[in-house]
């Protein structure tokens, strides 16, 4: 590729990205509008369906997406994810009903984790402009997202306010048509010379163990009880699609998860630290936005400028932690830095009431931004230099595989975990009804809420507490020179 190609590929890159991110997190502030437009009576009770089917179906399909780009390289899959995104958020816009919109949303989901993962693959294999690789790119990727990850609530409550929710997702149409145009006429990517097996039973048991655990902490103890035949069944299913899922990457020739992975410290412990990342990120961002209009009663538009401060947070630390990175600090004082900095932050907002002022919850966040720009970026070129060249694919959508189901589980965790709490301070009571409450009642409720929305941050602050434990046993190495011992071993090996 000319150095006008390889620059028009990474903007190719940079803008898929964002258009992932974006309506991962665009949705966030929009849910109550959407909600009650779609499903008056039970549609707020619908909003982690609604945020996690997406993220359910991205960890799915992440596997895959791993072993096809080492396979038939990184191009095609990415073209394919493209397509896809495009044609859900098609269908997401022409939703009429909670029940439609959800499905819609699992498609869009199937393309958005190739959009992520595949991405960074295709970021890694592109030689920058200096010349020096694809690690800075993926850098780059990684501040993309985590401002996007703060900026989509805002786009999409604007829309929400000004238009119409369904625009959320036809905005997509006119930036992911001119980057799926762009790759195809410019990206020149290596493919495999030899013939790879795709473990697609491998992929059918990843996809169907996510699906059951996602179910099991969602519908448990809510819609059914946790002693029902419903929830052991699950329970059942997803022990038994765990066990065949790992022997069958322990048997398969060409496993889409390879276990030999998890024997590199700076493999093991990256996709833990990202994978409670994620499920930290999503119950703050979701929840954060709940609470400024359900107990503040802002409009979607004026809650999403709250995540500002965290965008700036996020991105001028990151940029700066990247460059530090750069000049030979350790990626592991950052990722400590960063997982501490989380902790507290959420800690601070487990103490919300429902007058806490605005400027401590604007402080709050630009502290979390902070914290999360030291992560976003750094994990995943760490990952990708401790992996070997011919498991770049792999290892770059397993990290993401990881986080994107720390996202999924961690909005059905937190939703069931509001639910709960709301119920057992409010009998009764159903967070749906909030709004149409007056007097004493109303009242009641929104302290029940509010006790409710702490325990979640609270919760979330122990999340990301265990991932500054792990980070404090990540290898301080610096660079990819470090790797290349441990790359060899697993070629001789392989």
């Amino acid at each position: 590729m000319t150095k006008t190609q390889t620059l028009i590929g990474f903007a190719v890159c940079i803008a898929t990205i964002l258009l992932a991110v974006l309506d991962m997190n665009i949705v966030s502030a929009a849910t109550v509008p959407i909600a009650r437009d779609l499903d008056p009576a039970h549609g707020v009770d619908k909003i982690p369906w609604l945020i996690s089917t997406f993220a359910l179906a991205s960890a799915a399909a992440l596997p895959l997406y791993g072993k096809l780009c080492d396979s038939l390289g990184a191009k095609k899959v990415f073209v394919g994810a493209v397509a896809t995104f495009l044609l859900g958020s098609t269908l997401c816009g022409a939703a009429q009903s909670m029940t439609e919109l959800i499905a819609a949303r699992a498609l869009q989901g199937l393309g958005g984790g190739g959009l992520m993962s595949v991405t960074m693959v295709v970021l890694a294999q592109l030689k920058g402009p200096d010349g020096k690789g694809g690690n800075k790119g993926s850098g780059i990727g990684g501040i993309v997202a985590g401002t996007g990850m703060a900026v989509g609530p805002w786009v999409g409550g604007t829309l929400a306010d000004h238009a119409n929710w369904r625009w959320i997702f036809y905005i997509n149409l006119p930036l992911g048509i001119t980057a799926l145009v762009a790759a195809i006429l410019v990206l020149k990517l290596p493919v495999s010379p030899v013939r790879h097996r795709i473990d697609y039973l491998g992929a059918a048991l990843a996809a169907a163990f996510t699906s059951s655990l996602l179910l099991l902490t969602s519908w448990g103890g809510q819609q059914y009880a946790w002693g029902s035949p419903q929830i052991l069944g699950l329970a059942a299913a997803c022990v038994v699609c765990l066990a065949l899922f790992l022997h069958r990457q322990r048997t398969a020739a060409e496993p889409v998860l390879p276990l030999s992975m998890f024997k590199v410290p700076q493999l093991r412990y990256g996709f833990a630290i990202q994978g409670l990342l994620g499920a930290a990120m999503m119950g703050a961002l979701v929840y954060v936005m709940v609470y400024l209009q359900a107990v503040r009663g802002l409009a979607p538009a004026a809650a999403g400028l709250y995540l500002i401060p965290m965008a700036l947070g996020m991105t001028a630390v990151g940029l700066a932690a990247g460059r530090l990175t750069a000049r030979g600090q350790s990626v592991k004082s950052s990722v400590v830095i960063g997982t501490v900095t989380s902790t507290v932050a959420l800690a601070l907002l487990a103490t919300l009431d429902a007058g806490t002022s605005l400027w401590l919850i604007r402080a709050g966040l630009l502290l979390m931004g902070c914290g999360f720009g030291l992560l976003m970026g750094q994990l995943i070129p760490y990952v990708q230099n401790a992996a070997p060249a011919h498991q770049l694919g792999v290892a770059t959508t397993s990290i993401r595989f990881f986080q994107t189901l720390g996202n999924a589980l961690g909005a059905a965790v937190f939703g069931t975990l509001l639910s709960r709490v709301y119920e057992a301070n409010v009998p009764g009571g159903s967070t749906s009804a909030i709004a149409h409450l007056t007097g004493a009642a109303h009242d009641r409720a929104v302290h029940g809420f509010v006790t409710a929305m702490d325990v979640v941050f609270l919760v979330a602050a122990a999340v990301m507490a265990v991932a500054a434990v792990l980070a404090a046993r990540l290898p301080a190495e610096t660079g990819p020179a470090a790797y290349e011992p441990i790359q060899e071993r697993e070629l001789v090996a392989a």
